[in-house]
């Protein structure tokens, strides 16, 4: 037998008047926006990664291979060309750009390329020579040339495609610890590079103020942690500009 349908309905409990405040999303919106293409920011990188590569290229054939990659703005601006021809194919064919993490990295060490060029190699005596040259190189020349793409064009462009082609408030202050690794890591090849080459090598110490030779090990490491806490400096610098600045692009690129 079935149960007796009840004549009255008991009352339903009421329905709030307010729904409940939607949780936000996990993923920001800006994250599903598909990128659209870029020709014209590919073209740029592409040719970033050009001006690195050539630099790179034509110091190779100026000096040394071993001595020549051994350099820290050598490989900053190999990685410079590698990032930038990413990022050109990704701009041309509208994928999602690269990390960044990569990005701020290789900006942050071609940046500091630059500066230790120009404020503490530039004008040394004897003059700062990536071959074994013992004479300043001369101007509108082949080392010259090479030094001025290496220390000067090439960071320059990966500045203004920060500024200009980049969306601002990609960097954040977590990743400024993270930079440090790699330049850590060149410090002890350096220095274990110098333990294993001969005192009579020109080539033993890259840097004037990382010759153990002439300052010791521990004036050494101590303009070592001088350079390290600028460069740290200059990646909070750099975190800090990145969420000032106006975003030049309103899509990923």
């Amino acid at each position: 037998m079935t149960a007796p349908i009840p004549r009255e309905i008991p009352d339903l409990p009421a329905v709030p008047a307010t729904t409940p405040p939607l949780l936000r999303a996990p993923v920001p919106a800006a994250a599903v926006v598909a990128p659209v293409r870029r020709p014209a920011v590919a073209l740029f990188r592409l040719l970033t990664a050009v001006v690195a590569a050539a630099g790179v290229a034509l110091e190779l054939l100026l000096g040394t291979p071993d001595r020549t990659l051994s350099y820290f703005g050598v490989q900053a601006n190999i990685l410079l060309a590698i990032a930038m021809f990413l990022s050109a194919s990704r701009a041309r064919r509208a994928r999602r750009p690269l990390s960044p993490t990569v990005t701020g990295a290789t900006l942050l060490y071609v940046v500091i390329t630059a500066l230790v060029y120009h404020l503490l190699l530039a004008h040394t005596t004897p003059p700062f020579s990536m071959t074994a040259a013992t004479t300043a190189p001369v101007r509108w020349h082949g080392q010259w040339a090479t030094l001025q793409i290496l220390h000067t064009i090439a960071p320059t462009a990966a500045v203004l495609d920060w500024l200009l082609l980049t969306p601002a408030a990609r960097l954040h202050l977590r990743q400024a610890a993270t930079w440090l690794l790699y330049p850590l890591a060149y410090l002890a090849f350096l220095l274990g590079r110098a333990a294993v080459l001969t005192p009579s090598s020109p080539a033993r110490y890259l840097y004037p103020f990382l010759d153990v030779a002439a300052h010791g090990y521990r004036g050494t490491l101590a303009n070592a942690l001088l350079l390290g806490l600028a460069m740290y400096a200059l990646a909070v610098f750099l975190v800090a500009i990145d969420h000032t600045r106006p975003t030049p692009v309103r899509r990923r690129v």
